[in-house]
C-alpha cells in the first residue's frame, strides 16, 4: 500500500481539490484498492480551523464541472501518525512545507516534498492560494492540480506498480 497525503494550510481549497484529482485518476487507472497493494489517497491541513469542514464550495463547483467530486470530503488537521502512514507527504507550498518539517520526525523528511514539483512545465513549486480570489482563481488551480496529478500518477506507476504499466 503506497499512501499519498496533499497538505495546504486550511484543507479547504488546494488541498482536497488534488486529493480528489488524484484519487479520480488513480480510480481510472484501477490503482485506488484499499484491500490489495493499491493506493491510498488522503489531504489534510496544516491548521485545524476549519477541521470538519467541506472543501470551499467554488472548489467543489469547480471540481465537478471536470466531473472530480469532492463534496464528502471534510477537512482535518495533519496528525503524527500521518508521518508514518503515508510515503508520499506533498505540500502545496513552502510555508505548509516548512511546518511539515518542523512538526514530523525527522525520519519522515525524505517522505515531504513540493506537490508541483510533478509539474516539471510550471515554472514555481507553489501552487497559489485561491481562497481570497474568484471562481477562475480555482480554475487555475484545477488546472495545475489536475497537470501535476497526471504526473505524479505517472511516477508512482513508474515506482511503484511497474506491472500496471
Amino acid at each position: 500500500m503506497i499512501g499519498v497525503l496533499f497538505v495546504c494550510m486550511g484543507n479547504i481549497c488546494r488541498s482536497p481539490m488534488a486529493e480528489g484529482v488524484f484519487r479520480h485518476k488513480a480510480e481510472e487507472a484501477g490503482l485506488i484498492d484499499q484491500a490489495t497493494d493499491g493506493l491510498i489517497v488522503d489531504s489534510a491541513g496544516t491548521i485545524g480551523y476549519h477541521a470538519g469542514s467541506p472543501p470551499d464550495d467554488r472548489a467543489i463547483r469547480v471540481a465537478a464541472r471536470h466531473g472530480v467530486d469532492i463534496s464528502g470530503q471534510r477537512a482535518r488537521k495533519v496528525e503524527v501518525h500521518d508521518f508514518e502512514n503515508f510515503q508520499y507527504i506533498l505540500a502545496m507550498d513552502n510555508e505548509n512545507l516548512t511546518y511539515l518539517r518542523e512538526r514530523g520526525p525527522e525520519a519522515a523528511h525524505e517522505r515531504l516534498g513540493m506537490f508541483l514539483a510533478y509539474d516539471p512545465d510550471f515554472p514555481m513549486d507553489e501552487l497559489p492560494d485561491p481562497y481570497y480570489g474568484r471562481e477562475a482563481d480555482f480554475e487555475r488551480c484545477y488546472d495545475l492540480v489536475n497537470r501535476a496529478a497526471s504526473n505524479l500518477l505517472q511516477t508512482l506507476i513508474q515506482r511503484h506498480f511497474p506491472d500496471h504499466m
